[in-house]
């Protein structure tokens, strides 16, 4: 009775939690009363919500078009306008590139093509995929690269596994992996628990256990076979992790390559109107070294964490290749050949893609007077969301085959509704009605003084205590959420302190995509935990390392290059100024 009664309440815990976070949280607006009261429980009750997903994320960003009008913060007819803006073009535009992108092929050329320009040694091939899956992601979801590229990994890996020069043995098209130290079977224990998502049976890994290995009449390993089979599962290991990580670091690198960067430039628009500091070319500028840097990190830090520290690799480009390389190679070589010639619908959409980027770059580059100069009646109406949406709606147009052939376009609706993410366009236009709330009923200045006694600390340890915080705070949640709850807390501090807002957003916008933890950090973790080549363990200890890189390489470009980028040692005019603040400089 008392067993299931508590199985009953452990089913029922999110209904619990829905019921209790609010009347914790009631004292706010019932005692306190004030109308920045009543914004802080409306944000603490999304922040507790979005955390642990009681509630799905797109609903809970609904909470501001309920609450603050019946708290009388903002009307209703005002909430609703901050759920559609100029980054939800922006990223229509952007998700229609992606699905031509994908739909007539043109990433697996992309990623083919960067592999075998790096060569098939293990080392080299895993960066080959990791510098792939980082470009790729730069202009769609980070998700969707990993998923456009583990499918060619996988199939890599299995031809890599099953070479004689491995497992000595006969060939096991069920990809199953022999290992007599129990490892395997922990590693099954292990998966079974936990929540990851389902990809087709044909690319997960079976495994086997000695015993089941007798039964099957597999021949008994020679010596140095062992460790051959271990080694063959740290390149697993390291490559799948390195495929999940790339995707994070090259979204980075562009504002439409990750959510993070969309809600904050979003953001700076809506809080610091006059604030014209942010496109695309001079956030390729800051961000692409830094992508660069943890790319190549990355890579050195799975390659001695999964390898070992032997580095002579990098002075052995040519020489007489193994039977696993060979074996790498040759199904490279097949996928890149089964795509035959480019196509010209892969031709027109890499048109497509190279004049977006083109106009990004060249709009306002801010060295140079750009294309938008043109249009001086009408200085700051177009914005990148123009270009994309415009290039977006070409895509409908632009006919796929020739006059010989029924009239189809390059893309259909049906394609781009498959892949455009409404859940993260709901949920950030949630964050922007927080943030609008947080602005009208005076919390945001609430916390700016409240956050003034700070200004007695270096600025660089402000900073990174921030981007620690964030950095832990995204592992549990998502990163949407994340730099939605952050954002209307960190822009008051820099206020408070007086410093640049840019010097304390960017670099912990930048720390929001740095889930590398664990599987349910972020969908690309999820997907390549999946495949069931990596441990939950193997992502922590990997992940711990790549969180210290990429927070070690954003402090190093806010405080180098990004200072004369976007004048982040002055105060700048178009940001509040207090009262009374404690000068401290950067």
């Amino acid at each position: 009775m008392l067993m299931g009664l508590r199985r009953g309440l452990w089913n029922y815990r999110s209904i619990a939690l829905i019921i209790l976070a609010p009347l914790l949280l009631l004292p706010l607006p019932l005692v306190i009363g004030t109308k920045e009261a009543e914004c802080a429980f409306v944000l603490l009750l999304m922040a507790t919500y979005w955390m642990t997903e009681v509630i799905p994320l797109p609903m809970t960003a609904m909470l501001p078009a309920i609450l603050f009008p019946a708290f009388g913060i903002i009307k209703s007819s005002h909430v609703a306008k901050e759920y559609f803006k100029d980054f939800h073009f922006l990223l229509v535009g952007v998700i229609c590139l992606a699905t031509s992108i994908e739909k007539w092929g043109l990433h697996r050329r992309i990623a083919l093509r960067l592999v075998t320009m790096v060569g098939v040694n293990p080392a080299w091939l895993m960066l080959g995929f990791m510098s792939g899956c980082a470009f790729i992601s730069m202009w769609v979801q980070n998700t969707s690269a990993v998923a456009m590229v583990m499918p060619i990994v996988e199939a890599v890996l299995q031809q890599i596994l099953k070479a004689k020069e491995g497992c000595v043995g006969e060939d096991n098209p069920g990809l199953q992996l022999d290992e007599t130290d129990g490892h395997f079977e922990k590693m099954k224990e292990t998966a079974s628990d936990q929540k990851h998502p389902v990809v087709p049976e044909d690319t997960r890994v079976q495994i086997q256990t000695p015993s089941q290995s007798v039964a099957a009449q597999v021949a008994v390993p020679q010596p140095g076979a062992l460790s051959r089979c271990k080694r063959d599962l740290m390149m697993c290991k390291a490559m799948c992790l390195g495929i999940a990580y790339s995707s994070n670091i090259g979204g980075i690198s562009t504002l439409p390559g990750t959510s993070p960067n969309l809600i904050f430039s979003e953001y700076l628009n809506q809080v610091y109107p006059n604030c014209n500091c942010i496109n695309f070319a001079n956030w390729l500028v800051l961000c692409l070294p830094i992508s660069v840097i943890m790319l190549l990190l990355t890579w050195i830090w799975l390659y001695w964490l999964f390898f070992g520290s032997d580095f002579r690799f990098l002075c052995q480009r040519g020489g007489q290749q193994s039977q696993k390389e060979a074996a790498a190679r040759k199904v490279i070589e097949e996928e890149y050949r089964s795509l035959g010639p480019m196509s010209c619908q892969e031709i027109i959409t890499a048109v497509v893609f190279m004049t977006m980027v083109l106009l990004w770059l060249t709009r306002s580059p801010g060295f140079m007077p750009g294309w938008a100069s043109l249009f001086p009646h009408h200085m700051g109406y177009i914005t990148d969301a123009t270009v994309a949406l415009l290039l977006g709606l070409l895509l409908f147009i632009i006919p796929a085959y020739g006059p010989f052939r029924k009239y189809e376009a390059m893309i259909s609706w049906d394609n781009f509704q498959a892949l455009m993410p409404w859940k993260v366009a709901l949920l950030v236009g949630g964050g922007f009605a927080l943030a609008e709330g947080t602005k009208e009923s005076g919390l945001s200045l609430w916390v700016a003084e409240l956050l003034t006694p700070l200004g007695d600390l270096p600025v660089l340890a402000t900073i990174a205590i921030a981007c620690i915080i964030v950095t832990t705070v995204t592992e549990f949640a998502s990163n949407a959420a994340t730099i939605t709850i952050f954002l209307p807390i960190l822009s008051p501090l820099a206020e408070a302190i007086h410093v640049n807002p840019l010097y304390v957003l960017i670099p912990t916008t930048l720390c929001t995509s740095y889930s590398f933890l664990l599987p349910v950090s972020n969908p690309p973790n999820a997907i390549v935990f999946g495949y069931g080549h990596i441990t939950i363990m193997d992502m922590v200890k990997a992940g711990l390392g790549v969180n210290v890189i990429g927070i070690l390489a954003t402090l190093l470009a806010v405080t180098t290059w990004g200072v004369p980028l976007f004048s982040l040692d002055t105060y700048p005019d178009w940001a509040p100024l207090l009262p009374e603040f404690n000068s401290t400089a950067p």
